[in-house]
Parts: structure tokens; sequence; C-alpha cells
């Protein structure tokens, strides 16, 4: 075998390692780089954006997603709105977590180079209040040098009366005053997952 013939054996092994560890690597939600948010609108055309703070999760070697929201760091901004929600809505004594679970082409998002986007439908369950639903997102996933960024195209309407919600809502409502609540809640994310080894 010639110098050239080995250094190209060489080569290949050395990609398909590469490629290799990489698909297989543990990807692990950074919780400082990512952000869930969600609209509330109130009295017919006050809309109002609110996240949650403390998000965890894993890709695993599979391909399979999950994600879990930690209900109590609800963030309204104001003290009172936020226990509102813990203790009246989510209830978070009875239902401290919200988890997302989904699949994805974990070998093609490993074949991307570093700064490369792509467009893709991503099939999800939420279970949320002891309620577990479908859902379908339109998700720009980018490619970066430790990981990779996921991010809603469009938001993701979820309604309340699918997870078990309606009466919380009903109970904000009552407390603020407010003549109406929206039930049908625009979601977005910025998910950022490191790669690791």
């Amino acid at each position: 075998m010639t110098l050239i013939s080995k250094l190209k054996s060489i080569f290949c092994f050395v990609s398909v390692f590469c490629f290799a560890s990489s698909a297989s690597a543990h990807w692990e939600l950074d919780n400082n780089s990512s952000t869930l948010s969600f609209v509330t609108v109130k009295a017919d055309h006050v809309g109002e954006v609110h996240t949650f703070d403390q998000l965890s999760g894993d890709i695993n070697d599979d391909g399979s997603v999950q994600i879990t929201i930690e209900l109590a760091s609800v963030n309204t901004l104001i003290d009172i709105r936020n226990e509102r929600m813990q203790n009246m809505l989510f209830e978070t004594n009875l239902f401290p977590q919200a988890t997302i679970s989904g699949e994805i082409d974990l070998d093609a998002i490993a074949e991307m180079a570093a700064g490369g986007s792509q467009a893709i439908s991503v099939d999800f369950d939420l279970a949320i209040h002891g309620e577990t639903s479908s859902y379908t997102a339109d998700v720009l996933v980018t490619r970066t040098e430790s990981g990779v960024l996921a991010s809603t195209v469009k938001p993701i309407i979820v309604m309340a009366d699918t997870h078990g919600l309606v009466s919380g809502v009903e109970a904000l409502r009552e407390v603020a005053g407010l003549p109406s609540i929206s039930r049908a809640v625009p979601v977005s994310f910025n998910i950022v997952f490191e790669q690791g080894h």
C-alpha cells in the first residue's frame, strides 16, 4: 500500500469515527441560553409575554428529545401574578413540571456544518396539569460549534381546554377582575442543546 493510500485510509477512518462520535454524543439543554415564552391575552386585546426560567432536557442517542419545564419558574415580571399562576392555574403543588417529548433525526443534525440551518417539522407531546396532547412545530435548527439551536418558526397554539386548565384560567380572571382571558395561548421557544462526549 502506498503512502497516499495509507493516508486516505487513515483519513476515512478518522472521518467515520468523528461522525459516529458526533452522532452518539450526549446533548444537554443549556438553560442559560434557552428561552420558552408564552403570550396571554386579557380583556380582549391586551397581550403580555411571560417566560419559564427553569428548563432542562436531553437529546438521546436514538434522537429522542425530552424537555422538562419547572412550572414554579413562571415569570410574568409581577410577583403576585407569578404566585397566582403557580397556585391557581398550574397548581404546582400537584403538578410541578410540564414535559415535552419528541424525536428528531440526530444523524442529519450531526452532518450539518457549524453555522448551517435547516427547517424541520417536529411532532411532540406536551404533558401539563395531568393531561397530554400532541402538537406539530415548525422549527429552524441551526448547528453551532458545540451544539444546536432550535427555534420556533411560528408560535405553537396551546389550548387551555386541552390540558384541564380552564378552571384555572377562570380563577385568574375572577381574582383579577377581568372580563376575559383567552384560552388560546401562543408558545415560542429558542432552545440550545450543547454537545458533550
